[in-house]
């Protein structure tokens, strides 16, 4: 069975040839350089020492007179101190008056051919075959008083010193080379095992599966998902998300782009909010789009890398939500109805069981008047019936529980602002009544009751909700809107507050939270009309059914 090759080991090979490969050719490039710079170097230096030797008052005497024994004298001493491989004196005819390291050739000629020029009165630089060898030489002439060339000085390197000297920064350049690929060797296992931490020990081939399996499964996601880096920049977004959001643009045009290019900024994409931390189920509007998001931080190594935002359109879901909160609004409103019968049909019945039917006619028609008292009320100055339904739901509730709600005698609505729906403002209303009349129960003595004020009018509607409750402590002031915040003792609590903040927040409206007097809180919401949408017609109560009239 053939072994297959780890990418990662395939990668260190690969590093250790490509480097070594590399090395080899900048020492080859770098010693043939340095062949020619010693080249060059010595025949300067070479050039120095034959101009400073032909300008010797006592050398130029003696070449004049053909001393050779003074001429001996003189250049042994200077062959001696100079690293030169030999020095040669010549006549103005080119035969050798001296030769440190032949001296058998004196009286013979000059051999390499290079004389030609020094004899015409200038300097040279040449690499040819002499007595002893190949050598580097340079050779300059002599001149007398009268400046007539009188003879030739000659000064070489042989080109087996010269391969020596080479041959030693050679050694040099190979043990800096080694050191390197030692280095390189190191770094090429360091680079390798980094890459195989960084891809998680998986194969391109593997990486290639996995991002085809991930694009698969946020497309058969039904949420939106979209995940973006740090940079506020998406970098995938599912056929989901580009639905609801109403995005015609490709997934490949889409990344890359800003954020804010995709949805319109709103506090839950703000930069600040992000970093502060994960949220999950927040109702936000994207694009026009009411939805209910998720957004979760990426990190690696505890590095934040981007989020993952993902989100359903809450309209989806609106439906079975109704339903659901309708259910429990008539159990609830069932439960209370028969505790309510149960009560009155045991009061009459022990009238009647001790015959006194006066006083059960009396009962009878007492409990009719206060019903219908504020049946009309609710249902004459309140034209939505959802809303009429829900204030006598909780008006009975709160009366069962000993609370009465107290509506102001100017409370009046024809029409609600064209920004807020039934189903926010049901839950608006809603959520302000239960928060009063729990913080009333929780406070001990008399419950006094909870003053409900609602009314429109052509700039905003008004609604005002006041308790002589717990009240707020001042250090829950400032986040009582934030989901989880609540100042109860038990019970599923710290939403109700947080989605009123949501739909004041969506219509454009504020929230004022003030001291109630003596004691209590008073939550007045402002919410602008703008262009107002109509409600039907105010409702007749006698569309009541007549459990609805036992309120």
């Amino acid at each position: 069975m053939r072994t297959k090759v780890s990418f990662h080991l395939k990668l260190f090979i690969s590093l250790i040839l490509f480097f070594s490969l590399l090395l080899l050719l900048i020492g080859i490039y770098y010693y043939h350089d340095l062949d020619k710079q010693l080249y060059a170097e010595l025949g300067a230096r070479a050039q120095v020492q034959s101009r400073e030797i032909a300008m010797i008052p006592s050398l130029i005497e003696a070449v004049k007179i053909q001393d050779t024994a003074a001429i001996a004298a003189l250049v042994s001493e200077l062959a001696e101190r100079s690293d030169a491989s030999y020095i040669v004196i010549g006549d103005e005819h080119g035969m050798h008056l001296y030769h440190s390291g032949y001296p058998g050739s004196i009286g013979k000629s000059m051999i390499g051919g290079d004389n030609t020029e020094v004899l015409q009165g200038k300097d040279s630089i040449t690499v040819r075959r002499g007595g002893l060898g190949i050598s580097l030489r340079s050779k300059a002439p002599i001149f007398d008083q009268q400046h007539h060339i009188i003879g030739i000085v000659s000064i070489g390197y042989l080109k087996t010193r010269i391969d020596m000297l080479s041959a030693g920064k050679l050694i040099n350049i190979l043990l800096m080379a080694l050191m390197l690929l030692v280095a390189l060797f190191i770094f090429s296992w360091w680079f390798a095992n980094t890459m195989k931490k960084q891809m998680f020990s998986l194969e391109p081939r593997e990486i290639g599966l996995l991002v085809r399996q991930q694009k698969a499964l946020l497309e058969s996601i039904f949420e939106g998902v979209i995940a973006i880096d740090k940079e506020y920049r998406v970098a995938e977004i599912n056929q989901a998300a580009k639905s609801i959001l109403s995005l015609e643009a490709s997934s490949r045009e889409l990344r890359g782009k800003l954020l804010s290019s995709v949805i319109k900024p709103i506090a839950f994409l703000q930069e600040k909010t992000m970093l502060a931390g994960d949220t999950h189920d927040e109702i936000c509007l994207f694009n026009q789009v009411t939805v209910i998001a998720s957004r979760v931080r990426i990190l690696l190594e505890d590095k934040l890398q981007g989020w993952v935002i993902s989100f359903r359109d809450r309209h989806e879901i609106n439906s079975l939500s109704i339903q659901l909160s309708q259910v429990k609004r008539y159990a609830d409103n069932l439960r209370i109805l028969r505790h309510e019968q149960l009560n009155w049909t045991a009061t009459l019945a022990g009238l009647l069981h001790m015959k006194r039917y006066d006083e059960a006619i009396h009962y009878i028609e007492a409990q009719s008047e206060s019903a219908q008292e504020i049946l009309d009320f609710v249902s004459a100055r309140f034209c939505s019936p959802t809303l009429c339904g829900l204030l006598l739901g909780k008006f009975a509730s709160a009366r069962e529980k000993g609370v009465e709600l107290l509506f102001d005698p100017a409370c009046s609505l024809t029409h609600i602002p064209a920004g807020l729906c039934e189903t926010g403002l049901m839950s608006i209303v809603g959520n302000l009544l239960d928060n009063a009349v729990e913080a009333t129960l929780l406070r001990d003595g008399e419950h006094y009751p909870v003053e409900v004020y609602i009314v429109g009018t052509p700039r905003d509607m008004v609604i005002e909700i006041a308790d002589q409750g717990i009240g707020i402590p001042p250090t829950m002031r400032e986040r009582i809107f934030d989901m989880g915040i609540t100042s109860k003792r038990s019970g599923d609590h710290g939403l109700g507050l947080h989605l009123v903040d949501n739909y004041v927040n969506r219509s454009g409206g504020t929230i004022e939270v003030s001291t109630n007097q003596p004691y209590g809180t008073v939550f007045t919401v402002f919410i602008p009309m703008k262009d107002r949408a109509r409600l039907p017609a105010p409702i007749n109560p006698d569309e009541f059914d007549d459990a609805t009239r036992n309120f």
